[in-house]
């Protein structure tokens, strides 16, 4: 999975990368020569005391050595100018892929993990990418081109090379592989984390409401001290692999230097050519250690690219036909016919046999009690679920085969907890639809009931919003979020017990304002209250999961035992 999402990426920077390459293979070939001219100072420099040689060699060696870093410098712009392109390009695939999830999908990964595997899984692949450019000429040619070299300059301390190489082969090894199970341990344990804190953050209210600050505290901590354990492993094994390395290297200098202290005592050898030697060990070492460290790294970006192309590799449940219907014959209207629904792994549906409809400019009303299934059931008007048996029609067309974006353009879906963006309250209504005007936007302000409210803010329409719209309150948050699918002007409006936290008098008013100005527009009100559905076109009463009544309040007064039932416990409260 590594290597496809790599080639995958990578390739659409393909000059980039031979960029990299050729100044890489320059920088490499240059590091390679200097040992050469160092040995030449010594040797016919230092030796003869001729110091004129000394000079033009040394000038000569240093333009060798501005050549190389300038070279370095210029791959390594390259090759992030890739790695960082290709990152991005990564995160912007599993932001439009998680975008098309359905709501199945998005709960069968869990928000915190696809928050994880979008940012530090793609950043681990793209540090993989960032090094493997970067080292990926230099390594092998510091290694093999730095044996060539050694061996030309004295193949009688060769065998030197032969004993420390493959030691420094067999310590990576081993530590690369103890190293994948923990790093796959530790980008769960990573979730984990995530996990914990986005609950804790999203549902501090609750959690200071009974006072669980303790409870949730330790729950992090224990999240928290498992990814350390993880951590301290990996961290442990790094510990032991450098200072191996450098034991290696160390003792291999000490060896070059002692065996070569005695060619060097006989005569057969002269001191540059030791130096050299020396100079080319270490560009051996350091060879071995970079393609070490590379092999050290790609376990734990191999991890990361598995869980990146778990969410690439998925396909949404909602199928988006190619040649969907945009053209809806019945615009406006909804029908359920014979629809099931079952939650992924659970034992029985959760909706049996629903059958009804709406015809444009109606108001049908969803009621039950709490479990009964009407969330799920108004979900599956925007495909948020696709049913599992029957069809929902939208339009006139199964929402199945409708186009996608042409099946939302005719919705405005107000969910049970709305949610605000970060901005002003003039973008968050934009949302609805971009090219709103002020007016349009004031107009469904008022038609929501919040534009007094509005109006009082420092900034009017200007005025910030934080993220999920928690500066303002929670009738303000569920009006402005009305007034939104308002403006999106739809043939449809889904009202997800949208009206709990209004008080009675705006909720009448509001109720009043949408009948009146949005006559042509068909709604679909899930509600708690019965006062607030009293004198929808249709009521349709729902009980684990099955339709039990439908009809007008006063026909369903006298029919349905269910919906008498729920108007008795509320007369005493709001009926």
């Amino acid at each position: 999975m590594l290597g496809k999402i790599l080639v995958r990426y990578l390739s659409r920077y393909k000059w980039l990368l031979a960029a990299v390459l050729v100044f890489q293979f320059a920088s490499a070939i240059a590091t390679l020569y200097l040992p050469r001219l160092n040995e030449d100072i010594i040797n016919k420099g230092v030796a003869q005391s001729d110091t004129e040689y000394i000079w033009r060699t040394g000038l000569f060696m240093l333009a060798v050595s501005l050549g190389q870093i300038t070279a370095s410098v210029i791959a390594t712009y390259f090759a992030a100018r890739a790695s960082m392109s290709a990152g991005r390009d990564i995160r912007a695939d599993v932001f439009g892929k998680v975008s098309g999830f359905s709501e199945r999908e998005v709960s069968q990964f869990g928000a915190g993990s696809l928050i994880t595997r979008n940012t530090n899984d793609v950043q681990q692949v793209q540090m993989l990418a960032m090094m493997g450019a970067t080292m990926l000429v230099t390594a092998p040619l510091l290694a093999i081109g730095g044996i060539i070299f050694a061996v030309q300059t004295n193949i009688g301390l060769s065998w030197l090379i032969a004993v420390s190489v493959p030691l420094l082969l067999i310590v990576a090894g081993l530590v690369v592989s103890r190293m994948v199970p923990l790093f796959r341990s530790y980008q769960g344990r990573l979730d984990t984390v995530n996990r914990v804190m986005r609950e804790q953050l999203t549902g501090v209210r609750v959690v200071r409401a009974f006072v669980r600050e303790r409870i949730e505290e330790e729950r992090f901590r224990g999240a928290n001290t498992d990814i350390m354990v993880v951590g301290r492993k990996v961290g442990s094994l790094f510990v032991l692999l450098f200072p191996l390395f450098m034991l290696i290297l160390n003792v291999t200098v000490v060896a070059v230097v002692w065996f070569g202290g005695i060619e060097v005592n006989s005569g057969t050898v002269q001191v540059g050519t030791i130096f050299a030697f020396m100079q080319y060990i270490g560009q051996i070492m350091g060879g071995v250690i970079m393609a070490s460290f590379m092999a050290i790294m790609i376990p734990r970006a191999a991890v990361s690219a598995e869980r990146i192309g778990e969410v690439l590799d998925t396909e949404s449940s909602m199928e988006r036909p190619t040649n969907g219907v945009t053209d809806f014959p019945t615009p406006g209207s909804v029908a359920f016919d014979g629809v099931e629904f079952t939650y992924p792994g659970a034992d029985s549906p959760v909706l049996t046999g629903i059958s009804f409809g709406a015809e444009p400019g109606e108001t049908v009303a969803i009621v039950g009690s709490t479990g009964a299934g009407k969330t799920t059931l108004v979900s599956l008007i925007p495909r948020l679920f696709d049913a599992s048996g029957g069809a929902v029609f939208v339009g006139g067309a199964d929402v199945r085969e409708a186009d996608v974006e042409s099946l939302w353009a005719t919705i405005g879906l107000v969910p049970q907890r709305p949610f605000l963006f970060t901005g002003t309250v003039a973008s968050n209504l934009r949302y609805g639809r971009e090219d709103a005007t002020d007016e349009e936007l004031w107009h469904a302000l008022e038609i929501a009931q919040g534009r007094d409210f509005v109006e009082e803010m420092p900034q009017g329409l200007e005025s910030r919003i934080t993220q999920g719209g928690t500066n303002v309150s929670g009738g303000q948050r569920q009006r402005l979020a009305i007034a939104r699918a308002i403006v999106r002007q739809p043939q449809i409006l889904v009202f997800d017990d949208s009206f709990s936290a209004l008080d009675l008098t705006t909720d009448a008013r509001l109720r009043q304002a949408l009948w009146r100005e949005l006559p042509h527009v068909t709604k679909i009100v899930v509600a708690q209250r019965v006062s607030s559905i009293t004198d929808a076109d249709r009521i349709v009463v729902l009980e684990g999961g099955t339709m039990v009544g439908v009809g007008t309040h006063a026909e369903l007064l006298e029919t349905s035992t269910t919906y008498r039932e729920i108007v008795e416990s509320q007369l005493g409260v709001d009926a």
